[in-house]
């Protein structure tokens, strides 16, 4: 794991002229063939590689794969050397520590260990690019590759992740018109009418909050993170955007969420003169939740508990990860990986004590699951 905090690999669509992940990439490549799996290199968008190995079963057995995601956020910020991969206190320090070197060295080594001892099925290890931002990595994966079920290892301080929010970003753009500020009433006001937005949002909030919660996520979200308008202080605004955010809960989509903006936005159009708007969907994620029933949630469970000495608790996440995909795609799955923190923060660190707990709980689960 430390040689892998060592590998820069944040993300170049957060950070601009950013490393990415073609080192990083190769060095798990290099150790995974090293280990007898037959390994992909997934490339569609030059310089943002994949990979996948595959250590083929004798057959007749489940496959399993195991994702993880080789990029990080940026480094801008961070409190002493970001790439040290120091050890202190039993921790391990540097960006990607937590989120998720720390999950995918636990990945390598499990899916080698069990491997090495024989098995049935195939043991699929997906190691991607762009989780961050896109996510381009898990859906190139999934378009050439499945498995019966799947292990996410993103950071769960070795809890049960059985679901966690989807979300939807939009822009909306309001049209004005301008005027010389000091006749305002010959134009048309873009950023009032944002304010209009702003209020008519806050009723969705609280609307959403009086509903009921989902029991390991509570409710879902709404808010404004970007605003943008005006050209001086002697103008009326003639346009105004807004970035809107649409945090989601397990049975919501994103026609859905679309659908409820679009009927909030048009009865405002109803009640206010010259109110000319545009919603445009950037980006959406359906939300994930897993069946407890599912044998890989089962099995998952009881080798915790055997690792761990005591049932693993169950929780939900307020952030999306790649498990929406996996879970869209049609394959079991769940999340569960190392304890630590700092996650995107000034300072990131992962328990190695987890990471060693980890290791076992997923060789204990490739084992028992692809037998």
């Amino acid at each position: 794991m430390r040689r892998f905090i060592g590998i820069d690999s944040v993300n170049p669509d957060l950070v601009p002229g950013a490393a990415g992940e073609a080192a990083i990439a190769d060095r798990c490549a290099r150790w995974l063939a090293g280990h007898g799996f037959e390994v992909h290199r997934l490339e569609e968008r030059p310089g943002r590689p994949s990979i996948v190995a595959i250590f083929r079963g004798s057959g007749g057995g489940r496959s399993l794969m195991l994702n993880g995601h080789l990029d990080t956020v940026g480094v801008a910020g961070y409190s002493g050397d970001p790439f040290s991969g120091e050890r202190s206190g039993g921790r391990v320090l540097g960006r990607g520590a937590f989120d998720m070197k720390g999950g995918v060295a636990a990945i390598l080594v499990a899916a080698a260990r069990a491997s090495a001892a024989g098995l049935s099925g195939d043991v699929l290890v997906t190691l991607v690019a762009d989780e961050e931002f896109g996510s381009l990595g898990t859906m190139e994966v999934l378009r050439g590759f499945r498995a019966d079920a799947a292990i996410v290892a993103e950071p769960s301080e070795l809890c049960l992740t059985l679901a966690h929010r989807g979300f939807a970003w939009f822009e909306l753009e309001l049209t004005g018109l301008a005027a010389h500020g000091s006749q305002p009433e010959r134009g048309i006001d873009a950023i009032a009418h944002a304010g209009l937005v702003l209020r008519a949002l806050d009723g969705l909030r609280e609307q959403i909050e009086a509903g009921p919660g989902h029991p390991l996520l509570g409710h879902g979200t709404v808010r404004v993170s970007k605003i943008r308008g005006g050209t001086d202080a002697a103008t009326v605004a003639a346009a105004c955007t807004l970035t809107i955010e649409r945090r989601t809960l397990p049975g919501e989509t994103p026609d859905d969420v679309e659908a409820e903006l679009q009927g909030l936005l048009t009865v405002i159009a109803q009640r206010t003169a010259d109110f000319r708007f545009r919603l445009t969907r950037l980006v959406a994620r359906a939300a994930f939740e897993a069946d407890p029933d599912w044998p890989i949630v089962r099995l998952v469970r009881a080798e915790a508990g055997r690792v761990l000495g005591h049932p693993p608790a169950t929780r939900g996440e307020p952030f999306w990860t790649d498990a929406g995909l996996l879970h869209e795609a049609g394959i079991p799955c769940l999340v569960i990986g190392v304890a630590g923190g700092g996650a995107h923060a000034d300072v990131e660190w992962a328990e190695e004590a987890s990471v060693l707990q980890l290791t076992e709980i997923l060789a204990g689960t490739i084992a028992g699951f692809c037998a």
